[in-house]
């Protein structure tokens, strides 16, 4: 899955997120109506797609959709 289609399918996981609304350089704190659960389904939504468990620590070192990416694409190559 390229970065793209991460931001993409990552955005169908939002409910009240119109499609087309967040990029690979959005900061994904910055979505409206940000919450810790929205934390979980990125969580649990990475876990689904990857197989790769990220953890409070690889959220609050990321800011971006891309950032993110980055760090799954790491963890999985671990």
């Amino acid at each position: 899955m390229n970065i793209e289609e991460f931001t993409k399918n990552l955005e169908a996981e939002f409910e009240d997120i119109e499609p087309g609304t967040i990029t690979p350089t959005t900061n994904y704190r910055d979505i409206k109506g940000w919450s810790s659960m929205y934390a979980l389904i990125i969580i649990a939504f990475v876990d689904t797609h990857f197989d790769v468990a990220l953890n409070a620590d690889d959220l609050k070192s990321t800011q971006t959709i891309q950032d993110l990416y980055q760090v799954i694409l790491t963890k999985k190559k671990a």
